[in-house]
């Protein structure tokens, strides 16, 4: 309930503050807010959505294949697991659609068109990593890590010219984690009734705020960011 709550909420409120300015100072086309219809739309969504959860697959099943951390059986386990992760995806996605319209739609790119891509890109990725602080059991490796994912949102918008990369990689990453086991970014849904179990210290294993903050994800934020300068041709927008 809680993860419903918080995604749908970020969704519609980044969906009306986006349509409003648009309105206002466009022409209020989705093109406007980085949502337009290209050729290269539908890739740059697959090919991001892909990214992240390559990127979940890494950061889970090498430590499970090191033998540092476990897949265990809950107590509990959901009636019907595959509808609630449905559900749960679903909420997911409009979660992370809501937070790139929020970060890094409008009047994100239209900073990037005034200001240049690193006056726009990093402040608004410290103030996204500050946003994630009041989530549970939050640390101040999880709020780097999550100010680094940040400043790789705003490349992929910048990169592109659009959010659909952004998107898809922000869904990826937050589909996979839960369906791995681990929380994400502090709240368990525990859809598929296993958990991912560490034998080592908080430092590699993000403690209860799931793998997201750990230096696991450092690592593997800077990877994905090669990924895209290699995968992504720069927009000529």
């Amino acid at each position: 309930g809680i993860v419903v709550t918080s995604t749908l909420s970020t969704f519609a409120a980044a969906a009306v503050a986006n349509a409003v300015v648009v309105r206002i100072y466009e022409r209020g086309r989705l093109a406007d807010v980085g949502l337009g219809g290209s050729p290269s739309s539908g890739r740059e969504f697959l090919t991001g959505t892909a990214a992240g959860i390559a990127a979940v697959v890494c950061v889970v099943m090498i430590p499970v294949a090191l033998r540092i951390a476990k897949f265990q059986r809950t107590a509990t386990v959901s009636e019907h697991p595959w509808a609630s992760f449905a559900f749960g995806g679903v909420a997911i996605f409009f979660g992370a659609m809501g937070e790139e319209l929020l970060f890094r739609g409008y009047a994100f790119q239209l900073l990037v068109r005034s200001f240049g891509p690193f006056a726009t890109i990093l402040p608004t990725a410290v103030t996204f990593g500050l946003m994630h602080s009041w989530n549970p059991e939050a640390t101040p490796l999880a709020i780097v890590n999550t100010v680094a994912w940040g400043i790789l949102l705003g490349y992929a918008v910048w990169r592109t010219g659009a959010l659909w990369l952004p998107i898809g990689l922000h869904f990826g990453w937050n589909v996979a984690l839960p369906l791995l086991g681990s929380n994400l970014s502090g709240f368990t849904m525990g859809v598929t009734g296993y958990t991912l179990v560490w034998n080592v210290g908080v430092l590699w294993s993000g403690g209860g705020y799931g793998v997201e903050g750990s230096l696991l994800t450092t690592a593997i934020v800077v990877a994905l960011f090669f990924v895209l300068r290699k995968l992504i041709p720069q927009s000529s927008n």
